[in-house]
């Protein structure tokens, strides 16, 4: 499932969404490579473009070009809630807000945002950031694109840039640039960075498998393994279980 940034959330500008989707996509790729302090910074941006966000909804849907920084960042979120409620739903008034302040209370009041804080950016604090802002575009699209929550969270994981300094992109093929890995892993690692998915062909030519037939049967050994969803059509897509494990067990060690 891939959609542009204007298509998953319709009805904003698109200098506001797309800057939105960046700096989600920023604070995912600081997470998965470990630097954890560039993370936590991010999150400050992203709590300001979201408050813009809320903010032209409950005015009526009118955006300006470009975010806001309100000078009392808690007290202007803490604003929105007291409007009336049929000005919008209530996650946009009060939710949202509310883990805006919790986001920007991370990036101003810990280790993160000052040298010499009592509280160093550490692991912790980047999980807080990076569930919270998935949490915040998930309800964005579920209200913007008008879906369900379920669908609205693949809408969220299908937008983000999956780079991985392993895998390389050249012409309209993936090359895996560390070496030693099993073929299955390699595979895994291929579609963790097309989380749309990939054709079990593309998938062998990256892969350099000159035999198509041998070849899927390491999908099939995937897909029985539930890792990866492998379609009558050729299309491979990895799955929740495949992404944990290459998010837990490949990139904390692999190296190029």
């Amino acid at each position: 499932m891939t959609l542009t940034p204007s298509a998953a959330l319709g009805g904003l500008p698109s200098s506001l969404s797309e800057e939105l989707l960046a700096e989600y996509d920023k604070i995912a790729r600081n997470y998965r490579e470990d630097r954890w302090e560039a993370a936590e910074l991010d999150g400050g941006r992203f709590c300001e473009i979201a408050y813009t966000v809320c903010k032209g909804y409950l005015e009526g849907h009118t955006y300006p070009a470009k975010p806001t920084k309100p000078s009392r960042f808690p007290d202007a979120c803490a604003a929105l809630g007291k409007v009336p409620a049929a000005t919008g739903p209530q996650s946009v008034r009060i939710g949202i807000p509310r883990v805006l302040v919790g986001l920007y209370d991370v990036r101003n009041n810990r280790g993160v945002g000052h040298v010499g804080g009592e509280v160093n950016a550490n692991y912790m604090d980047a999980t807080f950031v990076l569930h919270a802002v998935q949490w915040v575009m998930a309800e964005f699209i579920r209200i913007y694109h008008g879906t369900d929550t379920k669908t609205a969270t693949s809408i969220v994981n299908a937008l983000v840039d999956r780079t991985l300094p392993v895998i390389w992109s050249v012409g309209d093929r993936k090359r895996v640039l560390a070496s030693g890995l099993a073929l299955a892993k390699q595979t895994l690692l291929i579609l963790y960075a097309e989380p749309g998915g990939r054709k079990d062909s593309d998938l062998a030519a990256d892969l350099e498998q000159p035999r198509l037939a041998n070849y899927k049967r390491v999908l099939r050994t995937l897909h029985d393994d539930r890792l990866v969803e492998y379609r009558s059509d050729g299309n491979v897509e990895i799955s929740p279980k495949g992404s944990k494990l290459v998010e837990e067990d490949l990139l904390p060690t692999v190296r190029v």
